[in-house]
């Protein structure tokens, strides 16, 4: 699990920016703390004040320790400083151990150091461009009998090793680059981003749900939230299946159908059971962009109790902010000057029976 993330220098951050989190003493609400983390949180801010350069930031990672695709492609280096590299520091929490991995880019395929530690032991710190041994220093426990000397910067030297030795699945080297494996962006079909670093060819939304063999299940969620279609599949050109909502005789493809918010819960399922159960981490940009707030309540309480992986969803929407959704150490204040929890924004202790929403309205949480 993801513990802290700090960036400098990427994107919109000039300066430092700590992502931090570790839980508070509350008594209510535990469900969304997993070991002495917060595993479901949430964040808010204004418009444009980097919240989904947090994200982007925090899956910079995925672009050299993965095979995946990159998400972020433009505008790497904070425009004010675009001779200074970008700093990004990790602190995870594997079966216990604190690991901690840290690097340095020129821009999205440019590393120039790496550096990585367990328990606070040295395993890797490795600066590209010296011939210094104390600066390319590997650890045999890692580096084996690996010839490193031709390695460049292109290749991170923590993939090279991983890709090259025989796997070791209670390795911290291995805990790591599956998290990043398992690590899934989640944007709305609207915006064309990448939506995903778990797969790497975009897929049809309604190909998703077609695979999971799961058609009932849709039509019963798109019921829940007031969507009433009788629903089928039928054969499309090549191997596809074309998904039609059928009025008695009439049947109009889903896709044409379907309004904004439709598919944006379309997306949402097709996520749930194509993915969900073998990622590590969620980031979702503004999730709930064009949906009702009860549909949005409704996808917020699933990924509380019926989801073990961490996740971050970006929303404007104030009505969450209320203790039986999240509670203070989980939600999130995004500034000019950073990022902080309710918990740490407040003057006073917030207590179970304090209406974060309104707190939050009348500007009881500091910047």
């Amino acid at each position: 699990m993801l513990k802290k993330f700090e960036t400098e220098n990427y994107r919109t951050f000039c300066d430092r920016i700590v992502f931090d989190l570790t839980y508070e003493n509350y008594n209510f609400n535990d469900s969304i703390i997993k070991n002495g983390l917060v595993n479901k949180a949430l964040i808010y801010g204004t418009n444009a004040v980097g919240k989904s350069s947090l994200g982007l930031a925090l899956f910079d990672i995925v672009s050299h320790l993965t095979d995946r695709p990159a998400i972020a492609k433009y505008h790497y280096l904070n425009l004010k400083h675009p001779d200074t590299p970008a700093a990004f520091k990790y602190v995870f929490i594997f079966d216990g151990h604190e690991v901690v991995y840290e690097y340095k880019k020129k821009d999205l395929h440019c590393l120039l150091n790496e550096k990585l530690t367990a328990d606070g032991d040295l395993l890797v710190n490795f600066n590209y461009f010296s011939d210094k041994n104390e600066e390319r220093y590997i650890a045999s426990s890692l580096k084996g009998s690996l010839n490193l000397d031709l390695i460049d910067n292109k290749i991170s030297v923590l993939k090279y090793i991983y890709r090259s030795t025989p796997s070791n699945h209670n390795s911290i080297l291995t805990s790591l680059i599956k998290f990043c494996e398992g690590m899934l962006w989640y944007d709305l079909p609207e915006r064309k981003p990448s939506m995903s670093c778990m797969n790497d060819d975009e897929q049809n939304i309604t190909d998703l749900i077609f695979e999971s063999g799961k058609l009932s299940e849709f039509r019963d969620f798109l019921k829940d939230n007031g969507i009433h279609y009788d629903l089928e599949f039928l054969p499309a050109e090549g191997q596809r299946h074309e998904l039609y909502a059928v009025f008695d005789d009439i049947r109009v493809p889903f896709v044409r159908l379907a309004s904004a918010g439709t598919m944006a819960l379309a997306l949402f399922f097709a996520r749930k059971v194509s993915s969900f159960g073998k990622i590590s981490f969620l980031f979702a940009d503004d999730f709930d962009a064009f949906l009702h707030y009860e549909a949005a309540e409704r996808i917020i309480k699933q990924l509380n109790h019926n989801s073990d992986f961490q996740n971050v969803l970006i929303t404007h929407n104030t009505h969450f902010m209320q203790n039986k959704l999240t509670r203070p150490d989980c939600c999130y204040l995004m500034t000019e000057k950073g990022i902080k929890s309710l918990h740490k924004s407040a003057a006073r202790e917030i207590r179970d029976a304090h209406n974060l929403e309104k707190m939050y309205v009348n500007g009881a949480f500091s910047e």
